[in-house]
């Protein structure tokens, strides 16, 4: 498999209009959620559901409202729910590439299309709780994500494999959260794809407003996050920066949530910089 390089395309690029806007002005903007399917039909049908359903697209606005706009944070929405879902689908295949069996194998003699099912839904649905409060918004995407699982289409999965298939979701969902301690290795995969998304122009939002901190500025250090097989280990996570400030997003921020994923065996990670010089990212700082 060739590498594959995380850092987000032009249509991910666009910084929201801060401006208040409709409702029906922000659907006019819609994000279609696309991944590489791979022959799986599962996913597939998946995909075709999640693109029909406005109803989670709300959850998503309504989570980068809280996030962006009230919050100045980074995008919690559907640009963050893309990336996250192409990292982890690509994490998980990678792993299973090398042998490395998912938990719905495992447990319940399911297929890598069914682990692949998991891991997207995990993912798509792991911040919506956002919608209601930052606080504790792992919890409350548990019960969001529990009605949408109920209302999936049902020439996907028989009621008892749906039921079983919806645990593994919501595992991923809360294993995603500070001090989550994934069982699976679906649910480790989220917590990582979650990490990732890290790669250039992800923390303009706070940044071109003004919010000059470690946590922006180290953000804006990253250029590029790529994933390819691994040379000591089955996956290598490789992080391009521009300035040393980077480090930071690795050494403090993915290091919390790479710490108890149950990857630690999997992944091995470096950061490199292209650039002779390194890039400078602010000029004044003041408290």
């Amino acid at each position: 498999m060739s590498e594959f390089d995380a850092t987000p395309a032009e249509e991910f690029e666009e910084i929201p209009d801060l401006q208040p806007r409709s409702i029906e002005n922000r659907y006019e903007r819609r994000i279609t959620m696309r991944v590489p399917d791979r022959h799986n039909e599962k996913l597939q049908r998946l995909m075709e559901w999640v693109n029909e359903n406005d109803d989670l697209y709300a959850l998503w606005i309504a989570s980068n409202v809280t996030a962006i706009e009230r919050l100045g944070m980074t995008d919690h929405g559907p640009v963050h729910v893309k990336i996250v879902t192409n990292l982890a689908l690509r994490l998980l295949r990678l792993l299973m590439d090398a042998g490395i069996e998912p938990g719905v194998m495992k447990s319940y003699g399911l297929g890598q299309d069914d682990a692949e099912v998991v891991v997207a839904l995990g993912a798509l649905l792991h911040d919506i709780g956002m919608s209601i409060h930052r606080a504790n918004h792992e919890e409350y995407s548990l019960f969001l994500a529990s009605e949408q699982l109920r209302r999936l289409p049902e020439e996907l999965y028989p009621p008892r494999v749906a039921a079983i298939l919806r645990s593994e979701v919501l595992h991923a969902i809360i294993g995603h959260r500070s001090g989550g301690r994934p069982l699976t290795l679906e649910a480790g995969v989220v917590r990582i794809a979650d990490a990732l998304d890290m790669a250039k122009g992800r923390s303009r939002i706070p940044f071109e407003a003004g919010s000059v901190s470690i946590h922006s500025v180290s953000a804006a250090a990253v250029e590029r996050v790529i994933l390819e097989p691994g040379e000591e280990k089955p996956v290598r996570i490789s992080i391009e920066i521009n300035n040393s400030a980077g480090i930071f997003q690795l050494d403090q921020l993915f290091r919390e949530k790479f710490k108890g994923s149950g990857l630690e065996p999997h992944l091995e990670l470096r950061a490199f910089m292209k650039e002779e010089s390194e890039r400078r990212l602010f000029r004044q700082f003041t408290l």
